[in-house]
């Protein structure tokens, strides 16, 4: 249960449902992106302060695991790596910097990270009489590399920090045991726990690394990503993979061991969170919810794995010594309500270029993050062929022609689509391309520098030169999104903002008992925003078809909610509308944009 992913509202209400399913410890990661955005520009408020969610576990009789990376994996943006970090040591932006191994520029900024938080964690550790009782080194450090001297480099800033045994988590084979395994720190496996303890005594012959057993991620199930073929992941309804829980943590409690569940509440990915997995030929954007299909589902109710799960630790328990289930309300309706056209976003771009040059610039080198970045390119001479943006589509490039959408280029997919152009002279090119999420695992995450790198070329090698770049960060709402503008949707035109304003009824309560799921009926793909709160995204093709919206990021009965909405491909024949659903639903649709 990672604090960055919760309100830190509800933090106590995750924490004791945690405490009252029978666990006793809570496994945390840190992201480092969110607690450093910017270089030196440090936030450890809201939702960043650790250090408060830590003491908020002790409180409830919870002991803690520390994970903070420097890298996490975690379906994060970058595995938790600030974007910063590639234009501050990857030579501006221009090349990727060399993240994971022994190298100065990036072990230098991991010591100033490792360093703060410890300064804001030191005196809760249990060797201060506080919560936490280890320190994870680094994440599944086998499956990626065998640089032990990175390892120990990383080990010996932890030491400087934290006087708490560290410990390495690796999957359950020999080479990643081997890989990740470092002298004087315990190592311990994930995934399946009989063949992990097993791989874990045989191939780790370091009696120093030894020790108790430690399931460290028991997966119940697993993550979602945007796609029309990728269902949601659910334990509720699938007996098959309750059972084969149930039957592996038991394996692990009958033999006096321990394990952490993967995830016992997942959370949400707010706002541009998600990461990203490079498989099978394309980018899986993780989805903004992170539900994960946990026992504690995204909005803090319990499944019925949960229950499953309390009834068979109570047996490995004193009696008595699990507290009772706190009652959860049900979450609420709200009516539906129409979303009006306020803003187009191209009009939101700085009036001046935020660089000019005659190759496109990536994002990185505009000194962004997330978001997106719109390419703009003014045709001097007649020019034909399939588009090609840059070495490979990073990761949604939407294509107009003269403020015309006629395509889109999309990575989700093994073979993205192949936009046909016919410019002619004076005609103008814009490419809008869209941060997905930065890939946080498998040695694709060497190079994840986002917009457009490389040439933009048309047929068999016409490169296009002289481009604008504007950066559209979206790190906050552009001003004047409220004001009463007319503003005429067409088919085919770039994004454009919506907003709409709803209230709770009078007398409803705000805070957990306000919670609902939005959903945008009519809606293709966009980002969402409520009183100011990037929520995440939103796309038809699923699974997901609504965001959370707690009851806390609410204002009180009668007073106005204000709604903005990203839709990146508005329809003049269907407006977008919105409502909040008590009963959430998973499904998928068709792409429109599919090659």
């Amino acid at each position: 249960m990672d604090p960055q992913r919760i309100p830190q509202a509800y933090w106590r209400q995750r924490l004791r449902m945690a405490r009252a399913m029978g666990l006793n410890t809570v496994f945390s990661y840190v992201f480092w992106n969110e607690l450093e955005p910017a270089r030196g520009r440090w936030d450890f408020s809201g939702r960043n302060d650790v250090a408060r969610f830590f003491r908020i576990a002790d409180e409830e009789g919870l002991k803690v695991v520390l994970r903070p990376g420097p890298y996490v994996c975690g379906e994060r943006e970058w595995g938790g790596f600030p974007a910063w970090l590639m234009m501050a040591t990857g030579g501006g932006g221009d090349e990727p910097v060399r993240v994971r191994e022994d190298n100065g520029p990036f072990l230098e900024a991991s010591r100033r990270y490792l360093r703060r938080l410890g300064a804001e964690l030191r005196d809760l550790q249990a060797t201060r009489g506080g919560p936490v009782l280890m320190v994870q080194l680094e994440n599944e450090y086998g499956s990626f590399g065998s640089d032990k001297k990175y390892l120990q480099a990383l080990a010996d800033m932890l030491r400087e920090s934290f006087d708490l045994r560290l410990y390495t988590n690796d999957g359950d084979n020999k080479a990643n045991l081997e890989n990740g395994q470092l002298h004087g720190v315990l190592a311990e496996t994930d995934g399946d726990p009989r063949q992990g303890f097993a791989a874990r005594d045989k191939y780790v012959t370091d009696k120093t690394s030894l020790g108790p057993q430690l399931d460290g991620e028991y997966y119940v199930t697993w993550f979602d990503d945007w796609s029309a073929s990728s269902g949601h992941h659910a334990a509720p309804g699938n007996g098959a993979a309750v059972d084969k829980a149930l039957d592996g943590l038991e394996w692990v409690l009958r033999g006096n061991n321990s394990f952490s569940i993967y995830m016992f509440h997942g959370g949400t990915n707010w706002g541009f969170g998600n990461g990203a997995i490079w498989a099978n030929g394309r980018t899986m954007a993780v989805t903004s919810s992170y539900d994960y299909g946990a026992p504690l589902d995204e909005s803090g109710r319990p499944t019925e794995i949960y229950f499953k799960l309390r009834a068979m630790i109570s047996k490995y328990v004193p009696a008595g010594s699990i507290p009772e289930v706190p009652k959860t309300p049900p979450l609420i309706d709200i009516k539906e309500f129409s979303l009006k056209p306020a803003r187009p976003l191209f009009d939101t771009r700085s009036r001046q270029p935020d660089k000019r040059s005659s190759q496109p610039a990536t994002m990185e080198s505009l000194a962004q993050s997330y978001g997106f970045v719109l390419y703009e390119h003014k045709v001097a001479e007649d020019a034909s062929g399939i588009l090609s943006p840059g070495d490979e589509p990073r990761d949604r490039v939407m294509v107009y022609v003269n403020g015309k959408r006629v395509g889109v280029v999309d990575r989700t997919y093994v073979t993205p689509a192949k936009v046909r152009l016919s410019l002619k002279r004076g005609d103008t090119l814009q490419l809008l391309v869209e941060n997905l999420g930065r890939v946080d695992f498998t040695h694709k995450l060497k190079d994840q520098r986002k917009g457009i790198v490389g040439n933009v070329s048309l047929g068999s090698g016409r490169v296009l030169e002289g481009w604008s770049m504007y950066s559209l960060s979206l790190d906050a709402l552009p001003p004047g999104i409220f004001t009463n503008s007319q503003v005429v949707v067409r088919d085919e035109q770039p994004p454009v903002f919506y907003t709409a304003s709803f209230r709770l009824p009078a007398g409803s309560k705000t805070g957990f008992e306000s919670d609902t799921f939005l959903s945008l009926p009519r809606g293709t793909k966009g980002q969402v925003w409520v009183n100011g709160i990037n929520l995440g995204r939103y796309w038809a093709v699923g699974p997901q078809q609504s965001l959370y919206l707690p009851g806390c990021y609410l204002k009180t009965a009668g007073q106005p909610n204000e709604v903005v909405v990203l839709e990146l491909e508005p329809r003049a024949s269907a407006p977008p509308s919105a409502k909040g659903i008590s009963v959430r639903q998973w499904f998928n649709s068709p792409d429109p944009d599919a090659p």
